[in-house]
């Protein structure tokens, strides 16, 4: 070990948890709540009327990883400590959200400040269960919705626009134009009635800015396709023209019927649980699906930190390296990182343990160029 290096002990520092946060918007009505009792570990209000969710409720859920449970059983840890997801259930939005109605300012805001939109679309058919627009059809529903968040975003790079154009016109100020250009591109979409997040960013500079401009619908989107019971495995003709409707956008699909999913996560027994599963013809629960799939769509990946004091796992982008996967759990391991030693997953699994594949040469020193790779299992050597 170098001199003045420190081996990490698992789970002594803390930096931050990079939890995935998705907030869950829609119109009223069309099972948000509802998803989002049956995804967290919080219950949120459901009821059938509109705004019955006013101020955003805030929950939890851990992100389910096989691997994880797998390395536990080995290590016989302490503590496992699963990554986790912020789940946001933000009220109903309506037609003219964008100018204030229904509280649509307070509702945008708190989609601002998440990672990912989980937009929920209603394909069920329900006299009981009331419609804001009086009739079933998610395709409509999913255009409202963009249109209120196209109609803010506009907005947003107009009045920056006004603020930088005489800076990068006549003040030679570089950075300014360089926010002036991507401003006009997405300035270009967005009064097409297209989403911001078709605007391709492609340098580091232009990543940057469009993260600062924190446009609405340039954040991605999985379109939650409410359905009933009958529905949860093949869908139905809603969900059809939902997939027909977002076909040319980057965005994702899940048919859940959040109903029978609440009940789901009512039962305590896996067993159990995996028995209705069954019943309705599913391998998997909504849960398991949603999160991982949000996991896709943000190229989020995991990797775990494993020994007798804890087994945890990690949320870290696709492509960061080894220093950036160490400053998630502390920042001083990023600023002082030596090194990392890492196990691959397989070879831990294999060998039951970090002696074991380190006398076979399966445990391999990593430097600051070393880009992590999903499942890995790492302890990080540090001086500060």
């Amino acid at each position: 070990m170098f001199k003045g290096a420190k081996r990490m002990a698992p789970l002594v520092f803390r930096k931050r948890d990079m939890s995935l946060k998705c907030g869950i918007v829609g119109l009223p009505n069309v099972g948000k709540s509802t998803l989002f009792n049956c995804i967290s570990s919080s219950k949120a209000q459901a009821a059938n009327f509109p705004f019955c969710t006013i101020e955003p409720n805030i929950g939890s859920t851990v992100v389910p990883d096989e691997r994880l449970n797998v390395l536990s059983g080995i290590c016989n840890p302490k503590r496992t400590i699963p990554a986790t997801v912020e789940i946001v259930d933000i009220a109903g939005l309506v037609k003219g959200a964008s100018k204030g109605e229904g509280l649509g300012n307070q509702f945008l805001a708190n989609i601002r400040e998440t990672d990912a939109i989980l937009h929920v679309l209603r394909c069920f058919d329900d006299e009981n269960v009331t419609h804001v627009d009086g009739s079933v059809d998610p395709v409509r529903d999913k255009e409202i919705i963009d249109m209120e968040l196209q109609i803010k975003d506009l907005e947003t790079v107009n009045n920056r626009i006004a603020k930088v154009q005489k800076q990068a016109q006549t003040g030679g100020d570089r950075e300014a134009k360089k926010a002036l250009e991507l401003l006009q591109k997405y300035q270009a979409v967005l009064e097409k009635g297209r989403n911001a997040r078709e605007v391709v960013v492609e340098t580091p500079d232009e990543k940057r800015l469009a993260k600062e401009f924190c446009l609405l619908t340039c954040k991605p989107v999985m379109y939650v396709c409410n359905v009933d019971e009958n529905s949860a495995k093949e869908g139905n003709a809603y969900v059809e023209a939902v997939r027909k409707a977002v076909s040319d956008e980057d965005a994702r699909i899940l048919v859940i019927a959040a109903k029978i999913e609440s009940e789901i996560a009512e039962l305590e027994d896996y067993e159990e649980k995996q028995m209705f599963l069954q019943e309705i013809g599913l391998e998997r629960s909504g849960l398991e699906r949603l999160v991982q799939g949000a996991y896709s769509l943000l190229n989020l990946q995991t990797f775990f930190t494993a020994g007798a004091d804890e087994c945890r796992a990690w949320t870290i982008n696709k492509g960061d390296k080894a220093p950036q996967a160490a400053g998630v759990i502390h920042t001083d391991f990023e600023k002082g990182f030596i090194r990392a030693e890492v196990i691959k997953y397989e070879d831990f699994i294999s060998l039951k343990s970090e002696s074991a594949c380190r006398a076979v040469g399966k445990l391999y020193s990593q430097g600051k160029d070393y880009v992590v790779e999903d499942g890995d299992i790492m302890h990080f050597l540090f001086n500060v």
